[in-house]
This record gives C-alpha cells, sequence and structure tokens, in this order.
C-alpha cells in the first residue's frame, strides 16, 4: 500500500498536454510486458518512459531480500508518470534540503523499484550512449524522479538517461543473523546495492530497445550514489554492467562495517541490525516472520525513534558475497573493474551537511577534535584551528567537507594507477545563485544541476550567464566522457588525465583553470588518519 506524506511534489512534465508514444512511435517489450513513453511540449525532442518495474515488489516474503524477477502485467502500460519513491522519512522542514527543493515526491511506497528512461524522440543511426543515475541522500532518502536529475536536457543531445530507485535505511541496508542464516550467501544488508545491480541488469537486456549501446552505460551518482559507484567498481557482482563510471562528492573509502564482527569499537552491522529489530518488534520475538509481519509505517516510526543510533543501518557491509573486503582494500589491490572515471568534490561541501550541529565554543570544538583525531589532534588543529566562533564554523566546515570528500575523491583518483584505466579529476567552486550564498558556497551537490544542464531547477534566485557557461562546460564534459571514456572534445578546455606524480585536476568554473595538489597537506593528513583507523581493525 502506498504511503503518502504532505510534501511539495516535484512537477517534471508540467501543465504541458502529453502525447503518448513508442520510441519512435510503437510500444516497446520490455522485462514484463509492453511500455509506451510520453512527449512533452516541456521536453522537446525527447521520448520519456517513466515509472517502468525493473523487479518484482519487494515487499511481504521479499522484504530484506535480494531483488527478484519483475512480475509480468497484463496490456500496454503507460511510462507517462514516475512510479513511487522508495519509503523514507522526509527532511526536516527547516534543512537546507527541504528549503532548496531537494525533497521526494507525494507518493512513496514499500512497492518502489522502478526507473525511467529518457531518449531522444527521432531514432539515431547508431544506439546511443547510456548514462544511468543513483541519487544520493545518504542511502536514507531520495528517488529516480527528482527534477534536478530530470534526463531530457542530457538526451536531446544524444544519449539515453536512465535514473532509478533503490530500497534505503531499514528496507535497504538491515542485516540480522536471522537474515543471514536464511541466505543462501550467509548475508544481509546490502539491499540497496543489489537493486543498483539489478537495475543494470536491466539496462543491459532491455536499454537498446531504447535506442542504447549496452557496451557503453556509463554509471554516475552523486553524494551516497557516488559512494554506490564506488561500491559497483568494487563488487564483483557488477562485472560487466558498466563501463565508464562517474563518482560527484562521495565514496566507499572509509572503514567499513563488518557482517558479524565488530571492529575497533565498531559493534557489527549484525548486532546494529538485532538492536533495530528489538525497538521494531522486541527482543524476544525478533524472527524473520516477525520483522516481514509489520507495517511498514512500523518499520519507519522505529528508524524515527531511533534516530542517530539508526544511523549505522544505511551503509555497505563487508559481507563476503557483494563485498569480498572494504572498498578502499579492493581499490589498493586493483582489483576494481577496469574501467575510467570521472571523480571530484565541490569546494563547499560541509555546510548543508553539518550546519545543524557546530562546536558551539573553543572548548566544544577542542573536545571534539580531541575525541575524533586523538594523537594526530595537534595535527588537525595546524590545519583547522580553534579560535573565535567565525574560526570554529570555517574550521569545522572546511575539515568535515575535506575528510568526508576532497580525501575520498583524490583516493579515488589515486587508486585507478592499479589499473589500466584513466581517471579525472575535478572540483567544483562555482557559487550557485542560491539565497545565502555567501554561506553555503560551492555547496555538497550544487554541481548536479549543472552536469545535468537543469538550472531552472535548482531554487536558483536567478539563472546568471556564468551558470550557463558552467552547465554546458560540465554538461559536455560528462557527455563526451559517456561517448568515448574520455571527456575531452572539440571547444573544451584541455583536460589532462590524473597521475599520481602531477595530481592534476580541472577546477569546475565559469573560467575553467587546471591546478594540481588539490588540498595537498589537508589530503594527506586525513591519508595518515584513515590509515591509522584501518590499521587498528
Amino acid at each position: 500500500m502506498a504511503l503518502s506524506f504532505p510534501l511539495r511534489s516535484v512537477a517534471i512534465v508540467g501543465l504541458a498536454a502529453i502525447v503518448i508514444a513508442g520510441c519512435g512511435g510503437g510500444a516497446i517489450q520490455v522485462d514484463g510486458g509492453m511500455i509506451v513513453g510520453a512527449t512533452s511540449a516541456d521536453e522537446p525532442g525527447v521520448v520519456s518512459f517513466k515509472g517502468i518495474p525493473f523487479a518484482a515488489p519487494p515487499v511481504g516474503d521479499l522484504r530484506w531480500m535480494a531483488p527478484q524477477a519483475v512480475i509480468p502485467w497484463d496490456g500496454v502500460r503507460s511510462g507517462a508518470d514516475f512510479g513511487s519513491a522508495c519509503l523514507q522519512l522526509p527532511y526536516a522542514e527547516d534543512s537546507f534540503w527541504a528549503r532548496l527543493g531537494n525533497i521526494p515526491a507525494d507518493e512513496m511506497s514499500e512497492d518502489c523499484l522502478f526507473l525511467n528512461v529518457w531518449t531522444p524522440a527521432d531514432p539515431a543511426a547508431e544506439k546511443l550512449p547510456v548514462m544511468v543515475w543513483i541519487h544520493g541522500g545518504a542511502l536514507t532518502r531520495g528517488s529516480g524522479s527528482r527534477s534536478w536529475w530530470d534526463g531530457a536536457s542530457l538526451a536531446r543531445r544524444g544519449v539515453v538517461v536512465v535514473t532509478i530507485n533503490y530500497r534505503l535505511a531499514a528496507f535497504g541496508f538491515l542485516a540480522h543473523p536471522a537474515l543471514s542464516a536464511e541466505s543462501e550467501h550467509g548475508s544481509s544488508g546490502n539491499y540497496g546495492f543489489l537493486d543498483q545491480i539489478a537495475a543494470l541488469e536491466w539496462v543491459q537486456r532491455n536499454i537498446v530497445r531504447f535506442g542504447g549501446d549496452p557496451d557503453r552505460v556509463t554509471v554516475f551518482g552523486e553524494s551516497s550514489g557516488s559512494t554506490s559507484v564506488s561500491v559497483l567498481m568494487a563488487t564483483p557482482l557488477a562485472e560487466g554492467l558498466f563501463h565508464r563510471a562517474i563518482g560527484q562528492s562521495g565514496g566507499a573509502f572509509r572503514p567499513m562495517s563488518r557482517l558479524d564482527k565488530e571492529a575497533e569499537g565498531q559493534p557489527s552491522h549484525e548486532a546494529v541490525g538485532e538492536a533495530f529489530a528489538a525497538e521494531l518488534v522486541g527482543e524476544d520475538r525478533a524472527t524473520v516472520e516477525a520483522m516481514r509481519g509489520v507495517s511498514a509505517e512500523e518499520i519507519l516510526g522505529a528508524y524515527s525513534r531511533l534516530g542517530g543510533r539508526a544511523y549505522g543501518i544505511a551503509r555497505g557491509v563487508v559481507d563476503g558475497w557483494v563485498f569480498s573486503d572494504e572498498v578502499h582494500t579492493v581499490f589498493s589491490r586493483g582489483l576494481q573493474h577496469d574501467v575510467p572515471v570521472i571523480v571530484g568534490s565541490n569546494a563547499d561541501e560541509g555546510p548543508p551537511l553539518f550546519e545543524r550541529w557546530v562546536p558551539e565554543d573553543s572548548a566544544t570544538y577542542a573536545d571534539y577534535v580531541e575525541s575524533t583525531y586523538g594523537e594526530l589532534a595537534d595535527e588537525f588543529l595546524e590545519l583547522y584551528p580553534n579560535g573565535d566562533q567565525e574560526t570554529i564554523w570555517n574550521s569545522y566546515m572546511k575539515s568535515r567537507g575535506q575528510a568526508r570528500t576532497a580525501w575520498t575523491m583524490n583516493t579515488w583518483a589515486r587508486r585507478m594507477e592499479q589499473v589500466s584505466s584513466k581517471a579525472w579529476l575535478y572540483h567544483f567552486t562555482h557559487v550557485p545563485p542560491i539565497p545565502d550564498a555567501d554561506r553555503y558556497g560551492a555547496y555538497h551537490a550544487g554541481e548536479i544541476v549543472y552536469v545535468f544542464d537543469n538550472l531552472d531547477s535548482g531554487g536558483f534566485i536567478e539563472v546568471r550567464e556564468p551558470d550557463r557557461e558552467v552547465a554546458a562546460l560540465m554538461s559536455e564534459y560528462w557527455i563526451n566522457f559517456a561517448r568515448s571514456g574520455d571527456p575531452n572534445g572539440e571547444g573544451l578546455p584541455d583536460w589532462p588525465p590524473f597521475t599520481v606524480d602531477d595530481e592534476v585536476f580541472m577546477e569546475m568554473a565559469a573560467t575553467p583553470v587546471l591546478g594540481k595538489h588539490l588540498l595537498a597537506d589537508e589530503i594527506a593528513f586525513f591519508e595518515r588518519f584513515y590509515a591509522r583507523q584501518r590499521a587498528k581493525r
């Protein structure tokens, strides 16, 4: 049963009349049955196919199971409307994301494994490159239907765009000993990642019918969507399903949890799941049957009540099946899928993510630094000093953002030296024209609407000429990369690949600039910090 929350809908098609059409005019056969798409005056030159099921509804006995084959439908299914978003808690009304309009559609359901396709209305003579977008949201929120990543603009320029849903939070990543025991792989958790793999398998089987080339698939994502891209590069289950990868501000390179083993004071993923199950159904009756017997609303309620204690659920877990080892270890050994990558971060990742708690004074900041960085605290303070409130704000935001993303994306690029494929590193410094732009700067997720050339959906005060220049630059680099595995092309500034010797990167701005050794001292510090954490495991 679909759940509805009092949230604002994201309008994609608008008020223009919709015309139902297939790719080139007729219905298309996909897994499960026939489907027709929609054309609209709001999206000229593009046919969209929304709400396509790529797996069976993960409900009832299929809750906390790997995705199963799609259930066939009768007749011709309309692709005019998005399917339900996966169940999630709403952002707080006063949060940065809610204020900017990055909120889910009204309709949410446990039955949510849908994807969406945008393709040029006029069939191409040759098969087109495919770009598969994985949304962010900390693995707890989001959907494939947000207006920020509407695929029409990119499709008009000769690519097939796919956006997907995947199970979130407790629905997508809960591990539990009883769930592991029933699995033929002895695994639980990672269901959201398995959904992503199932969607990529669907693309391989079906995308040619939309004019796409199954041998030129680029998987790309932002934040936890980017983390998912690094996961897909590391798991053997995704081998051969994509041929290029783009990671925007996220990667799974920090120490990971283990399925049934505590590591350096961090509980096992199954232990986190047991605590959740006790909250959900009671410790004495935490069986698979009991957990599957409760309503979806009860699961959301338990997740909400646990608050921060439930956060550890929504993360990948080394389970011996989806992950043979930590993602960092896989990349360090050169065992990741050997595909070219674009990876990068934004100059001001921190404020939208961490503004809800900032150390209130120098004593609180000192305690935070000591408890987090221990014997490296003095080195940390040389880079991110203590002081008055403005100094603390800047140090806290810069350090949190750089630990989370700049180090992560630099690590990803450096680890590509272990394989033959090239990496291109970027740093997004353009400040979008949102309210309080001075506070947020080049914020986390700020580059998305530029990549998709969807500036009108960004919540901007106004769209300026520099915004259009950055959108033209980034979207063209991304499209070129999807076509050939190299972002460079006619009329674009030359962007050399990253090497460990010069660590070249492209500053994404209205006037793009090449640089070398991005944040060298800061990244070196976090390399030492995370190396010490891994050594203790």
